[in-house]
């Protein structure tokens, strides 16, 4: 019977006495102490009951009635604004940029991936080497000799304690992040370009008022040269008149310049120069629908939001950072091979004895470090942590926008019924003003001092009928301008936690 060859048994103890001995040192590189803080709030914890009473609210959780819809921006009823947000989503400098983060965040996520798996590479390799003599004698000096090598080399690093794993989760909670924040930038960009064109129809209107007020100006001119020439007024009253009319025309050259200047912004918005802004006509009769909250929770309602939903995955990435950087205080084994040809002339190089194998198990262990573990935990601790804030400050901005926009709404429309009131009454105080003096029986100052509440009065509508506008897109836009976002679960916000891999959206492969 033939000996039992014993070297493999040999070579197991070799690499199993290191890795036992390193399981018994990773005490010297300890985590101890080093604990994420923050804690992500519980947005239904965050009272809104009493803000949101008095708005209309849905009997079902996701009623379209209540959320707003996708194109949100078409309940304006300005076809014109329909295709200026339409063409602005076909694509701008500032979207471009969103989706190029997007494509280079799922990138750094498949790279994340490939970190976690084998390779296996080959190469052809031509060595040649000649000593010389007064360096080294015959055989050796003064003959040059070549060697060609042709290889696979295989790699391997088993994720034991799951860090190359995590550090793949962080990177795909990135590229949600970056996937959400893109649509967050069309939802921005779509809202600034409504409220904008909202400030076009204001500047119109502003310059309708002015507009109006020269008429009224010209007319309380015209009336006083007649009494001037029939001698029952002075100088005084046409001057005053012609005061009157010279500030509507300023007023009017305002209006036109705001006109102007907000024609250019909207231009900026779309991507175009200035000439773009000089083919966007009056804006129609806009109109703001009733101010409506959904009857969900505020965790529901919070969901819909792209800055609070982009800041739970960042949340989630930062705990998986967490995760990767404790498993760098374990043992790490790399596993390597090469299986070759190599032969000293091209003749030889196929044949058996030109067989080149080289391959084997390394362990490595962190001892002393200087520290660098420890910090870098430390690091991704209160990375942790500053991605909770960042979600916790998102949380409550998000239900202070709500609570402005829906107060606002319904503030502003009694302010608008007051102040239409108020302009009726103001109207007929001027045009009895008017009739008095036509007839001789009032004085140009009572025509002026009619004329005056009624100039502030349209101003003021004009400003007010823009607010509740803009307070109408401030309520789409807080609701989340229909976005269907993808979430984390709520609780993972809360601790550092694992997440499974059913909502992966960046091409890497699963686990």
């Amino acid at each position: 019977m033939s000996p039992i060859d014993t070297r493999p048994r040999r070579g197991l103890l070799l690499v199993l006495a290191p890795l036992a001995a390193a399981l018994i040192l990773a005490g010297c590189a300890s985590t101890r102490g080093l604990v994420p803080e923050g804690r992500a709030l519980d947005a239904d914890d965050l009272a809104t009951q009493r803000s949101f009473a008095g708005a209309p609210r849905s009997e079902t959780s996701l009623s379209e009635a209540t959320f707003p819809k996708r194109d949100w921006w078409t309940s304006l009823g300005d076809a014109q604004l329909n295709g200026l947000i339409d063409e602005a989503l076909a694509g701008t400098p500032g979207l471009d940029a969103a989706d190029a983060r997007v494509r280079q965040a799922v990138a750094q996520a498949g790279l994340a991936d490939a970190a976690r798996k084998a390779t296996l590479g080959g190469s052809a390799q031509y060595s040649g080497l000649q000593l010389p003599e007064t360096v080294a004698p015959e055989p050796l000096g003064g003959k040059y000799s070549g060697v060609e090598v042709l290889s696979l080399s295989f790699k391997y690093s088993p994720d034991l304690w799951g860090g190359k794993r995590a550090r793949w989760h962080a990177a795909l909670g990135q590229a949600r992040a970056a996937e959400v924040e893109s649509q967050a930038a069309r939802l921005t960009l779509s809202s600034n370009i409504a409220r904008a064109y909202v400030s076009l129809a204001q500047a119109y209107a502003g310059f309708d008022v002015a507009q109006a007020e020269k008429q009224r100006s010209e007319h309380l001119l015209g009336l006083g040269r007649q009494r001037v020439k029939a001698g029952l007024d002075n100088q005084l009253q046409i001057r005053n008149a012609e005061s009157a009319s010279a500030a509507a025309d300023q007023q009017m050259q305002s209006a036109q310049q705001q006109i102007d200047a907000t024609r250019n912004a909207i231009a900026a918005l779309l991507g175009k120069g200035p000439d773009r802004g000089l083919d966007i006509a009056r804006p129609s009769l806009l109109s703001a629908k009733s101010p409506a909250v959904p009857a969900v929770t505020s965790s529901e309602l919070l969901g819909h939001r792209p800055d609070v939903v982009a800041a739970r995955w960042r949340v989630e990435a930062a705990s998986h950072g967490i995760k990767a950087a404790k498993a760098e205080f374990y043992p790490s084994v790399n596993l390597s091979a090469m299986l070759g040809l190599a032969s000293g002339g091209l003749s030889d190089l196929f044949g058996s004895d030109a067989v080149l194998i080289q391959g084997g198990p390394a362990i490595s262990l962190p001892i002393f470090d200087g520290g660098r573990l420890r910090n870098q935990l430390a690091e991704s601790d209160a990375e942790y942590d500053l991605a909770v804030a960042n979600y916790n400050q998102n949380l409550v901005a998000a239900l202070r926008e709500v609570a402005d926009a829906l107060q606002a709404s319904r503030s502003l429309d009694t302010q608008l019924v007051s102040a239409q009131q108020a302009r009726d009454a103001a109207q007929q105080a001027w045009q009895i003003a008017s009739t008095r003096y036509r007839a001789g029986l009032g004085t140009q100052l009572d025509v002026l001092s009619a004329q005056r509440p009624l100039l502030q009065l349209d101003q003021q509508l004009a400003g007010l009928r823009a607010q509740r506008l803009a307070a109408a897109i401030d309520l789409d836009r807080a609701l989340g301008g229909g976005l269907e976002l993808r979430a984390p679960d709520p609780v993972a916000a809360k601790h550092p936690v694992v997440i499974s891999d059913s909502s992966v959206i960046a091409k890497a492969s699963t686990p």
